[in-house]
């Protein structure tokens, strides 16, 4: 009895000691050769506007107002009689309902729709492709997005990308904690070997690096 007390008291610590590192916000890596786990099922977050994607803003009985817009890279629009309005952050629905009460001020009772036609989304929305890529991107997320569709997306590999040496690098944690995990992109591109085909999250990261001659 007093082993397994001393047992579970050695667990228990190193337990504490998890749970420690990751309150005051260290990063711990996790072994690089097992496979991402998959999207959380119960996760279903709304769609944040980012620098960069174009927004359709109407406003409902003023065709005058209603506009199409390009969000800039300080994250703001430019719409009439309401000058500057942070769109970065925002879900659309949030967007339009700040332009709205704006509105108020000039137009009696508006009524505002905000639809992005274009997407490029926050950095932490994106997937971000680097290394040996033929075409080196950040790609807004998708949802059920996989390794195989950013692959696609950028063109697959150079012929100097080691792809079965790739790592997928995810945050957890508000940013706090990092993973690294193993991506086998050559059995997947070259062999088509669909099972190693893994599920994306955003802010995903995809780091490809050279091969060795």
């Amino acid at each position: 009895m007093s082993k397994l007390g001393s047992l579970e008291r050695t667990l228990l610590k190193k337990v504490l000691l998890w749970v420690a590192l990751i309150g005051s916000g260290i990063a711990v890596a996790s072994c690089a050769g097992l496979p991402p786990p998959p999207p959380s099922a119960a996760e279903n977050p709304q769609y944040r506007i980012g620098a960069g994607d174009g927004l359709y803003i109407f406003v409902w009985e003023n065709k005058d107002l209603s506009t199409q817009v390009t969000v800039r890279p300080d994250g703001r629009v430019s719409f009439p009689l309401v000058n500057d309005v942070v769109a970065a952050g925002k879900t659309p629905t949030q967007l339009s309902h700040d332009i709205q009460r704006r509105l108020a001020r000039y137009v009696k009772d508006p009524v505002v729709t905000v639809m992005v036609n274009s997407f490029v989304g926050e950095h932490s929305e994106q997937i971000r492709i680097v290394g040996e890529a033929a075409k080196p991107s950040a790609l807004p997320y998708r949802k059920g997005m996989t390794v195989l569709d950013v692959m696609i997306a950028v063109g697959g590999t150079t012929q100097y990308a080691d792809g079965n040496r790739a790592r997928l690098i995810r945050t957890f944690a508000h940013g706090r904690v990092q993973e690294t995990y193993a991506l086998l992109l050559d059995r997947l591109l070259k062999d088509g070997d669909i099972s190693v085909n893994v599920p994306l999250e955003p802010g995903d990261i995809i780091i490809i690096p050279q091969t060795y001659f």
